[in-house]
Parts: structure tokens; C-alpha cells; sequence
């Protein structure tokens, strides 16, 4: 599966973007897909994630004002982001587990950069 990241920019703090992932094939079978995001000089760390059966998991820091979703139909996953805070500031990654069974990210996609100025 090729993931491809789009809706990043530059935004006022207090602002929002909304990041969307669009899939190669279908994603329906994919058991988790998610979020994670990777600021200048740190480790990439997760952000949120959302299962087929909709549950969703969020990293405390973005609790509240994130909010993921997946389209299966049309193989799209999406990241509405709003309040956000300069902190927010990284390049936003995709990416896909195919099992729950396997504890790693399969597919990623590439980077978006997400920019919030104070």
C-alpha cells in the first residue's frame, strides 16, 4: 500500500488544518491506521490512531483537539486538527498496521509539514 499525506501548512496558532491520507488500494482490511509526527531534533512519536472497527486512541497532548477518521470506501484517512499550538510544529507521517498480532507500522507514507506560528 502507498500512502500519500497532504494538508499541512503554515498556521496561526490557534488555528486548524486538515491532514488527509489518501491509500493506494483498499483499506478496509488494514486493522489500525494513524498518525505520528516528528518535530526537528526528535524521535517520530504517535499521535493518534483509529482501528476498522472505529476506536480510537490519541496521544494526551493533542486529546481534545484532534480528531481522526478513515473513509474506508474511498481509502482515505483523515486528521482534523484545531487549537492548534506552536508545539504542534512537525512533519505529520501516515502510516498503516496490517495486525493486530504484529506490533509494527507496515506502510508509511511521506511527510507533511504542519507549521504553527505563535
Amino acid at each position: 500500500v502507498q500512502l500519500q499525506a497532504s494538508g499541512g501548512g503554515l498556521v496561526q496558532a490557534g488555528g486548524s488544518l486538515r491532514l488527509s491520507c489518501a491509500a493506494s488500494r483498499d483499506i478496509s482490511s488494514i486493522w489500525r491506521m494513524g498518525w505520528y509526527r516528528q518535530a526537528p531534533g526528535k524521535q517520530r512519536e504517535f499521535v493518534a490512531v483509529i482501528t476498522t472497527d472505529g476506536k480510537t486512541n490519541y496521544a494526551d497532548s493533542v486529546k481534545g483537539r484532534f480528531t481522526i477518521s478513515r473513509d474506508n470506501a474511498n481509502n482515505m484517512v483523515y486528521l482534523q486538527m484545531n487549537s492548534l499550538e506552536p508545539e504542534d510544529t512537525a512533519v505529520y507521517y501516515c502510516g498503516a498496521r496490517r495486525l493486530p498480532t504484529v506490533a509494527i507500522i507496515d506502510y508509511w507514507g511521506q511527510g507533511t509539514q504542519v507549521t504553527v506560528s505563535s
